[in-house]
């Protein structure tokens, strides 16, 4: 039997909110089990997504609203009012519906609350998304509004800035806060040897890259060679295999390789030229790895990264350290992670950065080069990692990331920082990607 979209959805936030669920593993699932497609799947999924996105927003003008904190309501309730208010001034959907629709729900879900969300859901249409951050902005600086009408936490536009500086692009912050807001388009990967790109969908800037719309990939995904990867992903994959010419008999590292995308594209690169070796510490995540690279001989091990890494120590030709990260280059993807993520958690990323980064200095052959890349721009994962690199480590020396970047896609327009090569999804319509590739001497 169909369930209804709306009561999904609500579902759906309330598991994301309750137990820390992530919603693009768990809504597919939930969309399947209900029976949903077509209209009724992407409405449900654009309710979820959207509701997570400007979660900030919608609270703040709840709490007027609803004239009560958001926070002391039911977690449904919660769901119910958020999801009504997207509707209203995001999606466009005419009053009249978008309220006698929440009430609906909410009375098959918790039905004594159904007078609050009418009341509420009233009261925020009467004004349009514009006329509320009105009322909204008085009494912010610039910085706090700017993080409200983007439904961003505070720090992370104050790292965004940051790192933007970094990149000579000043004057690109409320850009990038912006396309953070918008749901991104489906990038897939044709692996070289396995599967033919159409030129008619080739990506901007990736050799291997196709779009293709949501149900288009459903179909393609089950073409042998052709997997769903962020084209900024295949870029750092690819400016690593393409930073030196390949020798035969090289050994290339992928030390924190989960889910295996980028292990995939390598060992397709690579082929019969070179070995390639993963390590995935998560078990499930290393289960993922081996599905990702089952058309290849790519062994797959389960280590600690550093302890993968002294098993060869000085004998790697090329390592790819995609290091555990913030992931603040994907919040577009995944929107709940504006909200769960805290500066704390960085800081202690970003040891564990260093500390994979020493190891894979170590296990460097001379000539053998090392990316570095994170999902996240943020500049203790990016600018400082590689700071410390070179002060620790004389042996290495650092490459140019946007030349090897460029021998890949040489169109693509890359800013000025000097660790490393930063993507943008306001500029590319990529992650948020950062490469930094070195050599040691």
């Amino acid at each position: 039997m169909r369930e209804d979209p709306r009561e999904v959805a609500c579902r759906a936030l309330v598991r994301v909110e309750r137990d820390d669920a992530y919603a693009n593993l768990l809504l597919p699932r939930m969309i399947s089990k209900a029976g949903l497609d077509g209209r009724d799947a992407n409405l449900t999924t654009e309710l979820v997504y959207g509701t997570l996105r400007w979660q900030r927003l919608l609270d703040a003008i709840l709490a007027r609203a609803a004239r009560r904190d958001p926070a002391t309501l039911d977690p449904e309730v919660r769901a119910v009012l958020r999801m009504g208010t997207h509707e209203l001034l995001h999606l466009r959907v005419p009053p009249h519906a978008a309220v006698d629709t929440a009430v609906r729900t909410i009375k098959r879900m918790a039905p004594r609350a159904s007078g609050l969300v009418n009341a509420a859901l009233r009261r925020v249409s009467e004004r349009s998304e514009e006329a509320w951050l009105r009322a909204l902005r008085e009494g912010l600086d610039e910085d706090a509004f700017r993080a409200l009408r983007t439904s961003h936490p505070g720090w992370i536009v104050r790292a965004f800035a940051a790192a933007l500086r970094a990149d000579g692009r000043e004057g690109e912050l409320d850009a990038l806060l912006d396309a953070d807001n918008v749901s991104p388009a489906v990038h897939l990967v044709c692996l070289p040897g396995l599967a033919t790109r159409d030129p008619e969908r080739a990506l901007r800037f990736s050799p291997y890259g196709m779009s293709a719309g949501h149900g288009e990939a459903r179909e393609l995904l089950t073409r042998p060679g052709i997997r769903a990867q962020d084209e900024g992903s295949q870029l750092v994959a690819a400016a690593l295999a393409a930073a030196a010419p390949i020798r035969p008999g090289e050994r290339w590292l992928d030390v924190c390789a989960g889910p295996g995308g980028k292990t995939a594209l390598l060992a397709a690169i690579a082929g019969s030229r070179a070995t390639v070796l993963a390590n995935e510490p998560n078990a499930r995540r290393a289960g993922l790895v081996r599905r990702a690279v089952s058309a290849f001989d790519v062994p797959v091990e389960e280590l600690d990264g550093a302890e993968f890494l002294a098993t060869h120590a000085g004998r790697a030709d090329r390592i790819l350290l995609d290091a555990p990260c913030s992931g603040l280059g994907s919040l577009r993807r995944r929107p709940e992670a504006r909200w769960r993520k805290r500066p704390g958690e960085v800081r202690e990323l970003a040891r564990l950065q260093h500390r994979l980064l020493n190891a894979a200095a170590a296990a460097l052959r001379p000539g053998a080069i090392l990316a570095y890349t994170t999902c996240s721009p943020h500049p203790a994962e990016t600018v400082e990692q590689v700071g410390m690199a070179l002060d620790e480590h004389p042996e290495l020396e650092l490459l140019p990331a946007g030349e090897a970047l460029r021998g890949v896609a040489p169109e693509l327009p890359l800013g000025q920082n000097p660790a490393g090569a930063q993507l943008w999804p306001q500029v590319h319509g990529t992650d948020g990607m950062f490469l930094a590739l070195f050599r040691r001497r």
